[in-house]
């Protein structure tokens, strides 16, 4: 069967273990979900450190993508989660940030962090980029308000996060090394609890288990 002829929901998947027909999973995809599906690895461009910093800096955050194999894993684990924990929500508050609430204990964003207010961790399901590059999420108790105009962060908290990267990654990764951004919300697959996210290009691993707390991404614990 020619590549062409054949249907997504077999793509990247050894002709041996192609199953008789499309498993529930991937049954009523988005357009955007099936097209990266029906994707070959082979044919999978993963984006450098300077493609990934211009994407970021004209805010063209669509083109963060899963390598596809990687996000049919990604669909697949998400599935099986809705089922044991009811939604991704509940899981990544149970967990992976192990909150009971969300509650922010520090009026001040990002002043102390010993609050409790935040957590670093790796991101479970990294898009297709340099391997070098490592993304990590921060998450937040406190709201990261959009200017209701503009529909992106405020001045005054686009300054906050700038301080704090600065302050938490720049200290051991070279400045041109650390960028960040925070979703479209569009594009956000965890709505109600308030994040960012950070690249690091290569920095020093136990540096990244020292502010993650020696966390390993969900995508690597169950390889």
């Amino acid at each position: 069967m020619a590549e062409a002829d054949i249907p997504y929901w077999r793509v990247n998947v050894p002709k041996e273990q192609w199953p008789a027909e499309c498993p529930e999973f991937l049954l009523d995809l988005s357009e955007r979900d099936q097209q990266l599906v029906d994707r070959y690895d082979k044919d999978y461009h993963r984006l450098t450190w300077p493609e990934v910093k211009k994407a970021i800096e004209d805010n063209q955050l669509d083109r963060f993508v899963r390598v596809p194999s990687d996000h049919r894993r990604y669909l697949e684990y998400n599935a099986q989660l809705k089922k044991k924990h009811g939604s991704v929500m509940d899981f990544v508050l149970k967990e992976r940030l192990q909150w009971t609430d969300l509650e922010q204990k520090d009026p001040a964003p990002f002043r102390d962090p010993a609050t409790g207010d935040i957590k670093i961790l790796n991101n479970d399901w990294p898009y297709g980029i340099d391997k070098r590059i490592v993304h990590l999420v921060v998450w937040t108790k406190f709201d990261l308000p959009d200017d209701p105009d503009t529909k992106e962060l405020t001045k005054e908290m686009r300054r906050e996060i700038d301080e704090y990267v600065d302050r938490m990654f720049c200290q051991a990764v070279p400045k041109e090394n650390v960028i960040w951004f925070k979703n479209w919300k569009s594009l956000k697959s965890i709505h109600s609890v308030e994040h960012f996210h950070v690249m690091l290009f290569d920095p020093d691993p136990d540096f990244v288990e020292q502010v993650t707390h020696g966390d390993i991404p969900v995508s690597r614990s169950i390889q």
